[in-house]
């Protein structure tokens, strides 16, 4: 399992790559489009920033995966927007967006998760071997 160190590491060589690239490189990882989205610390109330992956759209919805790699804990990103879910995102070196954040209810989890693995089975083996249900969040516009 990779540490929280392991994780700020590869985020932080993500965006030296786009960096150095000019953002030519580095808004597509594992055959997915990545985006900036920054949350506000639950407990200390700054303004974090992380890469992630968006394997898929639903509607205006942006949807993301809470896998942290398989952990069986939840990604902070994750706990921060679940605590505050005012969120900003960038997609492809474009405009900060203000979105809404919300977990997907059972039933929308149900219907997403097969689009979800079908696009990347990265996320079916993360499933497999995390004691929880990995949770899918939906970005959506305010």
């Amino acid at each position: 399992m990779v540490s929280e160190r392991g994780f700020k590491a590869m985020n932080s060589a993500h965006r030296l790559l786009l960096k150095a690239t000019r953002g030519r490189l580095g808004w597509r990882a594992i055959g997915m489009p990545v985006l900036e989205l920054t949350t506000v610390g639950r407990r200390s109330g700054h303004q974090h920033t992380i890469m992630l992956t968006s394997p898929v759209r639903d509607g205006r919805s942006i949807v993301l995966v809470a896998s942290r790699g398989g952990d069986d804990r939840h990604p902070d990103w994750f706990l921060n927007l679940r605590a505050q879910p005012d969120v900003e995102v960038r997609l492809r070196g474009g405009a900060w967006r203000p979105m809404r954040a919300r977990v997907a209810t059972e039933a929308e989890r149900d219907r997403l998760w097969p689009r979800v693995v079908a696009g990347n089975r990265v996320y079916e083996g993360y499933q497999r071997k995390s004691k929880r249900v990995i949770p899918l969040v939906l970005l959506e516009p305010r």
